[in-house]
């Protein structure tokens, strides 16, 4: 017998007729002799309508009232879920964040997990029952209710695994597991069978929305097994872990990119030692998030500055940029969007020197313009104009050989062994 922890959102129980699907899933992992855990969204579009609702009211609702409106989305699905058990003959009891001990900092609408006190569904697991827990929600020591953010319901589900000591935690989504990149995209799009936790890491940062990035670094601090598979596709999804034990020999494991990027660009700059940490500690003050960073003297007392964000951050930035020129000291802001985000990702980078020279030529071939570039050691950043984003990612996905089915006797080896 083992502990299980299994994960579904919200396109997983977007219906009756879904919840009833993942209550035959929560019941097969019973019939396998392990003690279940389930954490669970709210259904389908349940939270953009309480959004909505709420807007309805106010452009500017309170955030801890509105905590405790999106909690509910939850509350309703672990009710439905915890029915359908016990309409097939299980034994099962469900708790919202709170009831389930997930102790949370003070600040509603994305707080982080400080503690879990598991006496109560170790009790429940104890007395042979199967727990529902509402995923994406906790509360403070003060006894408010608060919600984690977006893919909370993944942070829920990895951190109660990594309190429970858990055997393993499966994350079920609308895809079969982990692509070498996004099959919506990309018809040759391969599903990897293993992939390391920073790898995974790296491309969850960089815009692929299978796992969320809080939740991968749960997993690898507390080294809690990972399996993202399909909750409609009774199949093997990706394994997350340590070190993959298959597919090693990969140099690249797989493709991000990102769209709705924008270039800002500060020139005539003072060339003094603190520039650098009065622009950027000016931007994180007002929560704008910056990416990639280029910095090049133009002359001997000035220099520019260009760096990446979200579009939908641009006009913040330049205004916040525009409202400390008197302490920055800068001569002009430039700006340009229709850009997007392409990376390769691969822990194989590190001992195979020449791979972003391979990643230039090949977009080099193509002429696809590079603006911006990033490296660390296990990924490359390009920035490239959004109407090649698809073309440069199709061109770097068969470059590295990522549409080709390789290592399978890895795979056959590790489940059959």
């Amino acid at each position: 017998m083992g502990l299980i922890v299994q994960k579904f959102g919200g396109t997983s129980v977007g219906s009756v007729e879904r919840i009833q699907n993942v209550s035959n899933r929560v019941i097969q992992e019973a019939k396998n002799g392990n003690e279940v855990v389930v954490v669970v969204s709210a259904m389908g579009k349940t939270t953009d309508h309480l959004v909505s609702l709420a807007n309805e009211i106010t452009a500017q609702p309170s955030k801890r009232e509105m905590d405790m409106l999106l909690t509910t989305g939850e509350q309703i699905t672990i009710s439905l879920l915890t029915m359908a058990l016990h309409q097939k003959g299980y034994e099962a009891v469900s708790y919202t964040g709170w009831q389930a001990g997930m102790q949370t900092e003070s600040i509603h609408g994305n707080a982080r997990i400080q503690h879990i006190d598991t006496a109560r569904i170790q009790s429940q697991l104890t007395k042979g029952r199967i727990v529902v827990v509402a995923g994406f929600q906790g509360v403070t020591d003060e006894g408010d209710i608060t919600t984690l953010g977006r893919g909370g319901s993944d942070t829920t589900a990895v951190a109660l695994a990594a309190a429970l000591k858990a055997d393993k935690c499966d994350i079920y989504t609308d895809v079969t597991g982990v692509f070498t990149t996004d099959p919506r995209y990309i018809k040759d799009a391969r599903k990897l069978q293993a992939i390391s936790y920073d790898e995974m890491l790296e491309l969850a940062n960089l815009g692929a929305g299978v796992l969320h990035p809080r939740a991968v670094e749960f997993a690898k601090n507390y080294q809690v097994p990972l399996e993202v598979r399909s909750s409609l596709e009774n199949e093997n999804g990706t394994i997350v872990e340590e070190e993959p034990s298959m597919e090693q020999n990969l140099v690249v494991r797989g493709i991000a990119f990102e769209d709705n990027i924008s270039r800002v660009t500060v020139a005539g700059l003072r060339n003094q030692l603190q520039t650098l940490s009065t622009i950027f500690t000016t931007l994180a003050t007002n929560n704008i998030n910056v990416d990639i960073i280029i910095q090049h003297a133009t002359s001997s007392d000035r220099m520019s500055i260009s760096f990446s964000v979200k579009t939908e951050d641009l006009q913040q930035t330049v205004a916040v940029l525009e409202q400390n020129r008197h302490v920055l000291d800068y001569e002009k802001i430039e700006h340009e969007s229709q850009l997007a985000k392409v990376s390769i990702v691969g822990s194989g980078m590190i001992s195979n020197p020449g791979v972003a020279a391979e990643m230039f030529e090949v977009l080099a071939q193509e002429k696809i313009e590079v603006k911006m570039v990033s490296t660390s050691e296990i990924k490359v950043s390009t920035v490239v104009p959004h109407s090649e984003m698809v073309k440069a990612v199709e061109t770097l996905h068969v470059a590295f050989e990522l549409d080709k089915q390789l290592y399978i006797n890895d795979f056959l080896f590790r489940h059959l062994t």
